[in-house]
C-alpha cells in the first residue's frame, strides 16, 4: 500500500467485472477471431470488402486478445493515507497520483450519470471535471486548490468521504 511512510485509512480496488461489459468484449473478440478462422482457415473472405490477411490478423490480436487483457487487468485503486489521497488507474498510471491535504479544498459525495455526464466509464472528461470510474454511479467530487475538479468513482463513496475527513482533517463541503 505504498512506501510505508504513511498510514492507510482506506483502500478500494475496483475492476471491470460487470457481465454486460464482458458480453460486449466477448462479442467483439468472437467476431474478430471468427474473421481469422473464416478467412485464413476456411479460405472464405470475411465480409463484403475483406481486409488483407495481415490486417485481419492485427485486428484479431488487438480486439480478440488486447481488449480482453486490457479490461481484465484494468483497475482503479483509491487510498486515503495520512499524507493525502492517492489514486491509480492501472495500466494507464504505473504509480499512484497524490492529492495532498493542502491541495484539497473541498469534496462531496455525489451521484452522477456516467454515460450522460462523462460519456461512460474509464478516465473521462465532462461535467466540468475529470473522472476516474469503473462502474456504478457514485463517487466523491474533489475540488482542488488550482481550480480543477476531479471525480473519483467509488462503490463505497460515503466510506471514502469519511476516510478523507478522518485522515486529512477535511470536511465535505
Amino acid at each position: 500500500m505504498g512506501d510505508g511512510s504513511s498510514y492507510c485509512f482506506y483502500r478500494e480496488v475496483q475492476r471491470f467485472r460487470q457481465p454486460w461489459v464482458w458480453l460486449l468484449i466477448a462479442l467483439v473478440a468472437g467476431i474478430s477471431v471468427w474473421g481469422v478462422v473464416q478467412q485464413l482457415v476456411l479460405g472464405k473472405p470475411f465480409g463484403q470488402n475483406p481486409a488483407s490477411d495481415t490486417v485481419l490478423l492485427i485486428v484479431a490480436v488487438v480486439f480478440g486478445l488486447g481488449f480482453p487483457v486490457l479490461f481484465w487487468t484494468a483497475s482503479l485503486t483509491t487510498e486515503v493515507r495520512s499524507d493525502g489521497l492517492y489514486y491509480r488507474y492501472f495500466p494507464f498510471h504505473w504509480s499512484f497520483r497524490r492529492i495532498s491535504s493542502q491541495e484539497l479544498l473541498r469534496y462531496d459525495v455525489i451521484a452522477y450519470h456516467p454515460v450522460r455526464d462523462y460519456g461512460g466509464w474509464g478516465i473521462r472528461y465532462g461535467r466540468g471535471s475529470k473522472a476516474y470510474n469503473v462502474s456504478g454511479n457514485h463517487g466523491v467530487m474533489l475540488e482542488l486548490s488550482d481550480g480543477r475538479k476531479l471525480l473519483i468513482g467509488s462503490q463505497k463513496a460515503q466510506e471514502l468521504a469519511s476516510a478523507i475527513s478522518l485522515a486529512l482533517g477535511k470536511r465535505s463541503g
